[in-house]
C-alpha cells in the first residue's frame, strides 16, 4: 500500500467496528495551554478522557497530523540524520471512551496487522508491562503470540498524562526487520537499535493516580492507541527508513529539483523533505514565523531547511516552491492544506526573502568564530551573538557544528540569554511603580459593568510598594477598594481613571491594574487623608470610559470584518484599547490593500449603522463554545465567562471580559487611520471612532484642501494634478541625470590631462565640481577605461560634505587597495569609508582639509613601495 492507501485503510478497518471517523485537530491545541503542538492523536480527546467532555460517541478513529520540534517533545536536531526522528508525522489512533478496552483493543490491532496488512507473524513482537498479567494472557492464550516473542517490561511499558490524573499500563507491538539488521528484542540490552522497531502503542488508562501515588481505579476504564503512518508504511512497503516510503520520496525528488541536488540519501534533502510538512501545517493552521512562542519554533524549522538548501548550493528562493508538491502528496486527506495553499507559499516565500538577507552575514560570523576556535567547543558568547543579531536560532549553529564534528556550549548560550532577559526586565520597568511586586489577599468585586460610581471601603493602601495605614496629601500610592466600578486593564483594555473621595480628600486615580484578585488604584492624594477602613466614593472618569467603550466594541466588529474579508486564518496576535484610539495586530501574510480596507471599514460602519443591542451572557465555558463564541488563543478563562454578541444576525460573537457601548450604535463613526506590519506574518491597524474619527477625517479634508491651493487645483481634482506634477518632476530628474552623465563624459576627458605618474604609476587625485557620489563612480568607470592601468581618487564637495571614490585598475590590485587609499583620504577630512581592493567610497565632513588629503596621495602610493 502507499501512504494514502494505508491512511484510508487504518480509518475504513476501525469504522467497520463501529468507530466514528473523526477529523484532525489543529497542531494548534487551542483547549490545551499545557501544550506547545498537538503532538499524539489523543490530544483533542483530553477532556473526554478526564470525564470533562461528553461526545456522541464512544470509540473513535482519527488519522491525526502532530508536530514535536519545541518543548519537552522537540526531535529537530535529529530530523535528517536518522531513519525515523520527524518534526510533522501522523498518528493513526482508535479510542474506546468507556466502552470496550484491553481484550478488544488487542484484537483489533492484531487483526488489523495480521489480517488487512498480512504482516506475518512471526515479525511481530509483542511487549506488555510487568504487572499486566491480563494483556499477557489476552496475548499468550487467547491471541496465540509466541512465548519467543513476547517480553514483559517496567517503565517502558506505563503511560501517564503527567504526574496526577489518567494513567495505566500499555503494550506495544514491534517489527523486526531481520537478523541482518543489528539490534536485540524489546527488553535486552541492545533493544535501541534498528532490528526491532515500535510500530503501535495501545495504552490501557484504568487508573487515576493521586497526589501521594496512590493508583485509584477509574470508573471507565479506556483505550488510547497510536500507530505513527511513517512507520508502518515502510514497514509494508519494504524499507528500512521513513525516508524511502513513497511519501517522503515524491517529497526528496520534489526538493532535490528545487535545489539541484540529485543523490536522493543526500540528509540536506531530508531536512528539506521533513521541515516543508511541519512548516506548511502550521502555517496552515495559523502560527506564523515570530521571535516567540509557537511561531519561533515554525522559524526555526524554516531557516534550518533554507540553511540546508544553501548548504546543497542553492542560493535562489526555492523552499516556497514545495508547497505544491505536498499538496499533491497529502492534499486529499487534508483538504483544508490545498485550500491554504497560496497563503502558505505566500509566508515561506516572505520568510526565505528575510533570512537570505541574514544568512550570509550570520555564516560569516561563524566561519570566523570557527577559524578561532582553539578546541572544539563553539561558545555559548558566538551562539547568543548569532541568535540575538543575525537571527539564526541555537539549533541551526549546532547543525553546522555538527558538520564540523563540533560540540556547542548550549549551558553558556542559555546564561547570555538569561542575562539579555534581566537588561529587559530592567528596562522595561517603572520607577513608581510597584503594583507588580504586591502579593495581595483582597479580593475586590468589579461593579463597573453597571455602574461608573459606587461607594466602597478602603482594605488595603500601599506606598513605595509597601503597606501602609494612611496616604496624605501630595503623596502617591495605591489604593485596594473591596468593591470598585473601575475597569482594571486586562485583555488590551487600558484601566480606568477617575477620583476617590471622601470629604474633602481627594484621590486622582492615573490607572487601575489587577494583582490576583484586586483591582489596584494607583494615583495620588490631591488633599486631606485616606485611611484603612475609609469608605470613599469611586467616580469614573465618565467620557474617558465612553471612548474606550466605543473602541472596544469596534476592535470586536473590526475583527469579525477582517475574517470575513481576509479569511479565517485571521486570528488576534494583540490589542490595545485606548480612549483615543484602538490597535489590533493579527496573523496575515500581506499588505491589507486599499480596497480591502475601504471593505472592512464599510463592514463596521453598516453595523453601527443597524444600531442593533449588544447582548451580554454569562455561561460556562463549554456552552460558550457550543455557542461557537470566539476564544482568545492563551487566554486563561474560568468556569464561567462573559459572551459578548454584537451585530446584525450575531455578526461577532466572542468571549470577552472589557466593558462595552449597549447598543452599536453609540459607536457612532469607525475610521482605519494606519495599516502596518507589526512582525513577519502580523498586521496592524489602527483605528478610531466617535468624534476622534470625525477628527480624523477633518484632519484629512485640511490636508487635503491645502494640497489643493499648493497645487493651485480644487480638492477634487487635486489627485490628478499631483500626479501630473509628479510625472513632470521624474522627467526633469531624468534631464538632470543625463546631464550629469555628459559633464562626467566630459570630466574624465578633462581629467586625464592631470595625470601624474609615481615610479611607474599613473596617479589622479583631484576634485570634481558640481558632482555627486553617483556621478564620480561613473567617472571612475570612464576613467579607468580611457587610461588602462592607474590609481585614481576623486572627490567632490556638497555644501558641508565631502564625497570620495577611490578606484585601482585589476592590474594593480596585487600592491594597492582602494579601500586602503579611500581610508587614508577619509581620516584627513574628519570621514571614513570602505570597499573592495579596485573600487572604494565613503565620506566626509571637513571639506577644508580636501585639497591637503587630495596632495597627499602622492606620497601615499610612493610609500606602498
Amino acid at each position: 500500500m502507499n501512504s494514502a492507501e494505508l491512511r484510508q485503510a487504518f480509518l475504513d478497518y476501525f469504522a467497520s467496528q463501529g468507530h466514528t471517523k473523526v477529523a484532525s485537530s489543529s497542531l494548534v491545541p487551542h483547549d490545551d495551554p499545557t501544550l506547545l503542538f498537538t503532538n499524539a492523536g489523543m490530544n483533542q480527546f483530553k477532556d473526554v478522557f478526564l470525564g470533562r467532555e461528553k461526545r456522541d460517541y464512544t470509540r473513535a478513529t482519527s488519522s491525526q497530523r502532530c508536530v514535536r520540534a519545541g518543548g519537552k517533545h522537540n526531535d529537530l536536531e535529529n530530523v535528517g540524520y536518522t531513519a525515523r526522528h520527524h518534526t510533522f508525522f501522523e498518528m493513526l489512533g482508535n479510542f474506546s471512551f468507556g466502552d470496550y478496552f484491553k481484550r478488544e483493543a488487542i484484537k483489533f490491532a492484531w487483526e488489523f496487522l495480521t489480517g488487512t496488512l498480512g504482516l506475518p507473524e512471526e515479525r511481530l513482537w509483542v511487549t506488555v508491562h510487568v504487572s499486566d498479567d491480563e494483556a499477557a494472557d489476552i496475548w499468550l492464550k487467547e491471541m496465540g503470540v509466541s512465548a519467543e516473542r513476547f517480553s514483559r517490561l517496567d517503565e517502558d511499558n506505563f503511560w501517564q498524562m503527567g504526574d496526577t490524573g489518567p494513567c495505566g499500563p500499555c503494550s506495544e507491538i514491534f517489527y523486526d526487520h531481520g537478523a541482518d539488521v543489528p539490534g536485540g528484542p524489546p527488553g535486552s540490552e541492545n533493544d535501541d537499535l534498528d532490528r526491532y522497531i515500535e510500530i503501535w502503542n495501545l495504552v490501557f488508562m484504568q487508573f487515576d493516580r493521586q497526589e501521594d501515588g496512590e493508583l485509584k481505579p477509574l470508573p471507565k476504564p479506556s483505550v488510547d492507541t497510536g500507530m505513527g503512518l511513517e512507520r508502518i508504511a515502510a514497514v509494508l512497503q519494504g524499507v528500512h527508513s521513513n525516508y524511502e516510503i513513497d511519501l517522503f520520496q515524491a517529497l526528496l525528488k520534489a526538493a532535490a529539483k528545487a535545489t539541484g541536488c540529485n543523490d536522493l540519501e543526500e540528509k540536506s534533502l531530508r531536512v528539506i523533505a521533513d521541515h516543508i510538512r511541519s512548516s506548511s501545517f502550521l502555517i496552515c493552521d495559523g502560527v506564523i514565523p515570530s521571535n516567540e512562542g509557537r511561531g519561533y519554533v515554525l522559524r526555526r524549522i524554516i531557516r534550518r531547511a533554507l540553511r540546508h538548501g544553501h548548504k546543497l548550493g542553492q542560493d535562489k528562493l526555492f523552499f516556497s516552491t514545495l508547497v505544491s508538491a505536498l499538496v499533491e502528496q497529502m492534499g486529499e486527506a487534508y483538504p483544508e492544506l490545498a485550500r491554504e495553499q497560496v497563503r502558505i507559499e505566500k509566508a515561506l516565500l516572505s520568510e526565505e526573502e528575510q533570512f537570505g538577507r541574514t544568512l550570509a552575514a550570520g555564516m560569516k560570523v561563524l566561519e570566523s568564530a570557527i577559524e578561532d576556535m582553539d578546541g572544539k567547543v563553539l561558545s555559548g558568547d558566538v551562539l547568543f551573538t548569532l541568535y540575538d543579531t543575525h537571527g539564526f536560532p541555537p539549533d541551526l549553529t549546532a547543525d553546522v557544528a555538527r558538520e564540523r564534528d563540533l560540540d556547542v556550549d548550549m549551558a553558556g548560550f542559555e546564561k547570555a540569554m538569561e542575562a539579555q532577559r534581566e537588561r529587559a526586565r530592567g528596562a522595561g520597568s517603572f520607577a513608581n511603580d510597584y503594583s507588580d511586586r504586591l502579593s495581595i489577599d483582597a479580593i475586590t468585586d468589579f461593579s463597573g459593568y453597571e455602574k461608573l460610581a459606587d461607594e466602597a471601603e478602603i482594605v488595603g493602601l500601599y506606598r513605595d510598594g509597601e503597606a501602609v495605614d494612611s496616604l496624605n496629601a501630595g503623596e502617591e500610592g495605591m489604593v485596594v477598594l473591596a468593591s470598585t466600578p473601575f475597569y482594571a486593564e486586562s485583555g488590551g483594555q487600558v484601566g480606568d481613571t477617575g477620583f476617590l473621595v471622601l470629604g474633602d480628600s481627594r484621590f486622582a486615580v492615573a490607572d487601575t491594574r489587577k494583582r490576583q484578585a484586586a483591582h489596584v488604584h494607583l494615583g495620588s492624594v490631591e488633599s486631606g487623608t485616606l485611611k484603612a477602613g475609609d469608605k470613599v466614593a469611586a467616580y469614573v472618569d465618565v467620557e474617558r470610559r465612553k471612548a474606550i467603550m466605543r473602541n472596544h466594541s469596534a476592535t470586536h466588529l473590526m475583527h469579525a470584518a477582517l475574517r470575513d474579508v481576509l479569511g479565517d486564518h485571521v486570528q488576534q496576535k494583540g490589542s490595545l484599547v485606548a480612549a483615543d484610539y484602538l490597535r489590533f495586530d493579527f496573523s496575515h501574510g500581506e499588505a491589507v490593500t486599499e480596497a480591502q480596507r475601504e471593505e472592512i471599514e464599510t463592514i463596521v460602519n453598516r453595523q453601527i449603522l443597524a444600531n442593533t443591542p449588544v447582548s451580554t451572557d454569562l455561561m460556562d465555558i463549554d456552552a460558550a463554545r457550543e455557542a461557537g463564541a470566539m476564544a482568545l488563543f492563551g487566554e486563561k478563562y474560568d468556569d464561567q465567562v462573559r459572551v459578548l454578541t454584537m451585530g446584525s444576525d450575531g455578526f461577532s460573537k466572542e468571549l470577552c471580559g472589557g466593558t462595552h457601548v449597549s447598543r452599536t450604535g453609540d459607536i457612532g463613526l469607525f475610521r482605519i487611520t494606519l495599516e502596518a506590519s507589526a512582525a513577519a506574518g502580523v498586521r496592524r491597524i489602527e483605528a478610531v471612532t466617535g468624534e476622534n474619527a470625525l477628527a480624523a477625517m477633518r484632519k484629512q479634508e485640511r490636508a487635503l484642501s491645502d494640497i489643493a491651493g499648493t497645487v493651485k487645483s480644487t480638492p477634487d481634482n487635486a489627485a490628478e494634478r499631483v500626479r501630473n506634477q509628479a510625472q513632470k518632476v521624474r522627467e526633469l530628474e531624468k534631464e538632470i541625470e543625463r546631464l550629469k552623465q555628459k559633464l562626467a563624459s566630459g570630466a574624465g576627458s578633462d581629467l586625464s590631462d592631470a595625470v601624474q605618474e609615481i615610479n611607474g604609476v599613473k596617479v589622479l587625485a583631484t576634485a570634481v565640481d558640481g558632482a555627486d557620489g553617483k556621478t564620480l563612480r561613473v567617472t571612475m568607470d570612464k576613467l579607468k577605461d580611457k587610461l588602462g592601468s592607474a590609481i585614481i581618487l576623486l572627490a567632490a564637495v556638497e555644501g558641508d560634505k565631502v564625497a570620495l571614490v577611490a578606484g585601482v585598475t585589476k592590474d594593480l590590485t596585487s600592491r594597492f587597495k582602494a579601500g586602503d587609499l579611500l581610508k587614508h583620504v577619509a581620516e584627513q577630512v574628519d570621514g571614513r569609508g570602505g570597499g573592495r581592493p579596485d573600487m572604494a567610497q565613503g565620506g566626509g565632513n571637513n571639506p577644508a582639509a580636501l585639497p591637503g588629503a587630495l596632495e597627499s596621495v602622492k606620497d601615499w602610493v610612493a610609500g606602498q613601495g
